[in-house]
């Protein structure tokens, strides 16, 4: 007596559509890893940028509002290893440097911006006698942050 077997396997369609549904989950799973990857990079120039600007801005604000030694305000202005007063940095653009000038090679897509003006914003001093000072720092592709900071005369 002969024992007719039943072949076992799946058919062209089967195999057709397993493929298919395969190959749709791992093109998604692919497409939020490089969300995720894109994003990771976002964040550690956000923080570069951050860091870059909270630099700008110690800085600034440890100069004086008027300077005691020079009232009038008549030094010359050789750059910022000799500046003394926080007006003198108002309308400095450039890529990161130290404060003696040294270019920071890897920041060089970075872009530094400062804006200085008399502030009422902070009650009971006067304008005269209170600065504002805004720091920029843009960066690739197109994002920026500001940082502020107020410094008065005491």
């Amino acid at each position: 007596m002969r024992m007719r077997g039943r072949h076992r396997g799946v058919t062209l369609v089967e195999l057709v559509v397993a493929i298919t549904i395969v190959a749709i989950a791992v093109t998604t799973i692919l497409g939020v890893f490089a969300a995720v990857a894109t994003r990771s990079a976002d964040a550690m120039m956000q923080q570069q940028a951050i860091a870059i600007g909270e630099s700008y801005l110690s800085e600034i604000l440890q100069r004086w509002v008027v300077d005691p030694n020079d009232p009038n305000g008549t030094l010359p202005n050789t750059g910022r290893a000799s500046w003394d007063r926080i007006d003198q940095y108002n309308g400095l653009v450039e890529a990161p440097h130290d404060q003696f000038g040294n270019p920071i090679a890897p920041l060089n897509s970075y872009r530094v911006s400062v804006s200085t003006s008399q502030s009422s914003a902070l009650a009971g001093v006067p304008a005269a006698a209170a600065r504002r000072v805004d720091i920029t720092v843009s960066y690739p592709p197109s994002a920026s942050i500001i940082l502020s900071g107020y410094r008065t005369t005491y």
